[in-house]
């Protein structure tokens, strides 16, 4: 097998025919994001074998970084893969309340609206329930585990669980803790040579809500080329070049569906791993490869990993705004995997 490929500064780039991609089928692709554009604008890369077969960018500037909403919990669960690697967490599988106590302190009224807040079931809550979303989290009539529940508060406890572990939050001062955008910079950024901007911010919510605990989330905003280079560090496994930054075993393990998931929910739930969107059962994409999983976000950003294809396939945005993300990028990713076959 050839020595993998990763992009020094810039990406390396090469023909699609020189990668196995038919030009002329290619076509259909272009023709179905200029299709859908309207007055919106799009980017859309194809990596494949570690070089850019693809880059078009309509309406939009190649270098202007953008938010990508929800793909963010991808970057959560890598970090906490780089948590546990690093022995800063001990399993995924210990209890939240062990990391951030402070994550029960939420009675009724003091929580993000009427009806939630902490309950004493949440105590068994675990670090690998919230990157799952089956955790129930101030939901009185879900048990930790039992119920799928794709919920952003969540994914903030299990944020603040990783930043208590390298001493990053002070909830008594969330806007001037260091948060987790430090070790998005530090240890996936930096690591992949990835130019990204960094925030941290809390959504609005009513004024006894108690945002330090299930608010305060750190996100990154980026190129297409830039959200690339993650995927590309994904689809190996969390190696880049010689250094692996985020734990194999980890990688292997978030991007297949939720152990829970599979034992108490609903087969069309089969689709979310540990803060990834995965084919592994063929429920999030029927007709695409079963080893595609993705990192996807409001708006149309998503960056798309077929390993047996050794290919990464980012969308940001994407120009049509289906409320169904996995619907929205199937029909160009068809078309694409129609041009390498």
């Amino acid at each position: 097998m050839a020595e993998t490929t990763f992009p020094a500064e810039a990406w390396g780039r090469i023909a699609p025919s020189d990668v196995g991609i038919d030009a002329g089928k290619l076509g259909a692709v272009k023709r179905w994001l200029d299709d859908h554009a309207e007055h919106r604008g799009y980017r859309f890369v194809v990596v494949r074998d570690g070089r850019v077969a693809v880059e078009w960018n309509k309406g939009i500037d190649a270098a202007d970084r953008l938010h990508i909403a929800s793909a963010n919990k991808s970057l959560i669960s890598s970090a906490l893969g780089i948590a546990v690697g690093e022995g800063r967490i001990g399993s995924a599988d210990d209890p939240a309340v062990d990391y951030f106590p402070e994550m029960m302190d939420v009675p009724p009224g003091e929580g993000p609206k009427e009806g939630r807040y902490a309950f004493p079931a949440n105590a068994g809550i675990t670090l690998r329930h919230l990157i799952c979303n089956v955790s129930g989290y101030m939901k009185p009539d879900e048990r930790p585990g039992e119920v799928y529940h794709y919920q952003t508060n969540g994914m903030h406890v299990v944020t603040h669980c990783i930043e208590r572990a390298y001493g990053l939050y002070d909830i008594d001062d969330p806007a001037g803790s260091p948060k987790l955008k430090t070790l998005f910079r530090e240890k996936l950024g930096e690591a992949i040579g990835a130019d990204w901007e960094y925030a941290s911010g809390s959504q609005k919510m009513h004024d006894t809500a108690k945002q330090s605990v299930f608010g305060w989330g750190s996100q990154i905003r980026t190129t297409a080329l830039d959200f690339a280079r993650l995927g590309w560090c994904w689809l190996n496994w969390g190696r880049w070049r010689d250094r692996q930054v985020i734990p194999e075993a980890w990688m292997r393990e978030a991007t297949k569906v939720a152990p829970d998931i599979l034992a108490h929910c609903p087969e069309d739930t089969w689709q979310y791993g540990h803060g990834f969107w995965t084919n592994e059962r063929g429920r999030m994409w029927p007709a695409l490869p079963r080893d595609a999983y993705m990192a996807a976000g409001a708006g149309g950003h998503h960056c798309a990993v077929l390993p047996g294809l050794r290919m990464v396939v980012v969308t940001n945005p994407l120009p049509r705004l289906w409320e169904d993300g996995h619907a929205e990028v199937a029909e160009p990713l068809q078309l694409l995997l129609d041009a390498v076959r």
